[in-house]
């Protein structure tokens, strides 16, 4: 199917349900051939740890049927660079715990290797293959390499939205959104990842490096523009990453954020260090970490059952960042809200998958050739899925932010598309409207919403497209969606 032909992608009920059909399957090779009347062998695997440097020691962990399997690593990008390989490694059986979704596998190592220090930043994929002829089995895992000088060869750092791929994990049997083992509150990143089985299961369609980093990569490393790489856990972890770097980037699906990422990233944007969030969802479930950065937790609509509610000090309460007891909306860094934005082309909501232009004459539209009404990235549909908007009127025709919600004063919206949130499908004007004004409230979030691309400045610079979908049109080769995003690197990772 080609990459412009409009699909309707299976709402998130519907991959649920086709996910407990493989009820009772643990691994990623069992929920494979669960139907299949007899299994292949299978390797499952994942590194011990999300990001390494160079010089450290990557521990992969390996449960598999096969007695002998091999493993090639890979620097994924414009090219894929195979920097790593090893056969005749041996194989063992683990047993998966039962709560191996939220307190891992604890399976022990079954090789190790040290980065070199030669080995670019970015995102490595490791294959594992085994087999006869005729039964083979195949594995997949991932680790990133993080720079070990921040700021040295890239002006511009990419964080990964791995809080993200864990939330949608299934990989054991539950997630943060439920499956054939039902819902956990707490997600271990111990576990091997189950978004890289093949087709559109809930896991891979909703979060994952395939669908959205790996597409903007490729153009921009293609483009010219050289990154660096690092995981959510990584601003978290390690904050001194940062300051190397003119520009940080989200793509994609960055839905989970805890409040030391966020008190990081912000401390950056105040010290003049500029964001683009080519991205959207982004930042609206607050998470804590927990097992030293190996899990994370979060109650999310059930955050009255958080026994942070019960405290004095809700600001760690771990359900959606504009939610009222929290004080902190995710306005506040990104300008934008998926409260106040919501679904386009999908559940009941439908669109034409473009924004609206209105201040064709800002630097993010230079060279674009548009004008006011223009219909920014129609052909690929660069506007679905979840997006991102503030609370605005209209002056002189033109939307202005009402700053209500925590919308920045400097924020200015460029471009918008119609959005809302979900009646029909999950019920997110509900518990949208729960967090925002309280518990069992009868009062809604004005409806409809909107995307809002838009862009403010507070000390430094932050650009939003407000959706997850931009990198539809880069995968398209629009022109003018590949104008902004030069024009929005190319400003923003400028020396000071």
């Amino acid at each position: 199917m080609s990459r412009r032909t409009e699909r309707r992608a299976p709402d998130r009920r519907d991959v649920l349900r086709a996910a407990a059909t493989a009820a009772g399957a643990h691994t990623l090779g069992e929920l494979a051939h669960a139907a299949a009347p007899a299994q292949p062998p299978f390797i499952d695997a994942y590194a011990g740890r999300l990001s390494y440097r160079a010089g450290e020691q990557v521990a992969l962990h390996v449960s598999t049927s096969a007695p002998r399997f091999a493993i090639e690593v890979a620097r994924v990008g414009k090219k894929r660079q195979v920097v790593y390989t090893r056969d005749d490694v041996p194989g063992a059986r683990h047993p998966v715990p039962d709560d191996a979704s939220s307190h891992g596998c604890r399976w022990p190592a079954a090789l190790e290797f040290r980065v070199p220090k030669e080995w670019p930043s970015g995102y490595y994929q490791v294959l594992l293959r085994a087999g006869a002829k005729g039964r083979p089995a195949r594995g997949e895992a991932f680790f990133v390499v993080r720079p070990s000088r921040p700021g040295r060869d890239a002006r511009i750092l990419l964080q990964l939205c791995t809080n993200t791929y864990n939330a949608y994990n299934q990989w054991g049997g539950s997630s943060l959104y439920g499956g054939p083992r039902g819902l956990v509150r707490r997600v271990s990143f111990e576990r091997p990842y189950l978004g890289f089985l093949p087709g559109d299961n809930f896991t891979n369609l909703y979060s994952g490096w395939r669908r959205w980093e790996r597409p903007f990569v490729e153009w921009a490393e293609a483009a010219g523009y050289r990154l660096d790489f690092a995981v959510n856990s990584d601003v978290e972890s390690h904050p001194e990453i940062l300051d190397g770097y003119r520009l940080v980037l989200s793509v994609g699906h960055d839905e989970y954020w805890s409040a030391p990422m966020r008190d990081h990233l912000e401390k950056f944007i105040a010290g003049g260090g500029n964001v683009a969030f080519f991205s959207g969802n982004t930042c609206f479930w607050q998470v804590r970490s927990e097992a030293d950065g190996r899990a994370l937790v979060s109650w999310k609509m059930d955050f009255d059952q958080d026994p942070v509610y019960k405290a004095d000090d809700r600001r760690l309460l771990s359900g959606m960042w504009s939610n009222r007891l929290v004080k902190r909306p995710e306005n506040t860094l990104t300008g934008v809200s998926f409260s106040w934005g919501g679904y386009h082309r999908f559940f009941e909501h439908k669109g034409d998958g473009c924004y609206t232009v209105h201040r064709p004459d800002h630097w993010a539209f230079a060279g674009t050739g548009l004008k006011r009404g223009d219909r920014l990235g129609a052909r690929d549909k660069v506007v679905g899925y979840e997006c991102d908007g503030c609370r605005f009127t209209l002056k002189g025709g033109l939307p202005v932010p009402t700053h209500e919600d925590g919308t920045p004063e400097t924020f200015e919206i460029l471009g918008t598309a119609p959005a809302g949130l979900s009646v029909k499908g999950d019920q997110s004007l509900l518990w949208v409207s729960e967090a925002v004004y309280g518990k069992g409230t009868k009062r809604r979030v004005p409806q409809p919403g909107a995307a809002v691309l838009g862009v403010y400045t507070r000390g430094g610079t932050a650009f939003t497209t407000g959706c997850t979908e931009w990198v539809r049109g880069l995968e398209g080769r629009d022109r003018a969606v590949e104008r902004v995003t030069r024009n929005v690197l190319d400003r923003l990772s400028r020396p000071a």
